[in-house]
């Protein structure tokens, strides 16, 4: 009970400080929202928002994980995400684009990891959704790591055509690639053994999926491969 109580109680408080800096944002109180950001922050991880700038996702995480059980870590991992969600919105309403990219980014790659954790796990409403940071990033080109990680995260719930998005994006990147394009292969022979109504909600119909793996079956060298 203690345990929950604690719980509860860091969520409560967190909201109310989250929703400050939204208000702030919104009202064009930038210097406001960023003192509230900096305190949320420390008080989340220990360090300040310019610290949290130098760290990578691994070294954020491991900054959660300090004396705390995992229930714990994972809600602060929550957290943390829409913190850097609001980062980001604070650098891009200050015409600060790099840095709103790169927390929206880091923001991206830690929700990724955690659904990979767990996919069933139900997300507060205070936290961004994988598929709205994607989208405010759509301009910015992502390192290929993210790509195979939204690959796999819209395969796995359904949006079929933005994981094939997402797919020619590795393949762009690399095209001489043996080991991705014959997981490329595979992934469009799950594909096919979905039903048409699947298909076609996750926006890749039958005849593109079957497109798709002809044309990687007409790449030089991948009859040899497969």
């Amino acid at each position: 009970m203690i345990r929950r109580d604690y719980l509860l109680r860091m969520v409560q408080e967190f909201a109310e400080a989250l929703a400050r800096i939204r208000r702030s944002i919104a009202a064009g109180q930038y210097d406001e929202a960023g003192e509230d950001l900096d305190r949320a922050f420390l008080d989340l991880i220990g360090t300040g928002a310019e610290a949290v700038s130098q760290l990578s996702e691994t070294e954020l995480l491991a900054q959660l994980t300090l004396n705390e059980p995992t229930h714990v870590v994972r809600q602060k991992s929550l957290m943390l995400i829409a913190l850097l969600q609001e980062a980001g919105q604070l650098h891009i309403a200050e015409n600060r684009d790099a840095q709103g990219h790169a927390c929206w980014l880091k923001a991206l790659n830690l929700s990724l990891t955690l659904q990979m954790q767990d996919i069933d796990f139900e997300l507060p409403e205070f936290v961004p959704k994988i598929e709205m940071l994607h989208e405010q990033l759509r301009e910015v080109p992502l390192p290929l790591r993210t790509l195979a990680a939204l690959w796999r995260h819209y395969e796995r719930t359904g949006g079929y055509g933005k994981a094939e998005d997402a797919l020619f994006a590795l393949l762009e990147a690399e095209p001489d690639n043996d080991a991705l394009i014959s997981e490329a292969k595979v992934f469009y022979e799950r594909l096919l053994r979905q039903g048409n109504q699947a298909l076609e909600a996750g926006n890749l119909p039958r005849k593109e999926v079957e497109a798709g793996l002809a044309e990687l079956r007409a790449t030089p060298g991948l009859t040899e491969r497969s």
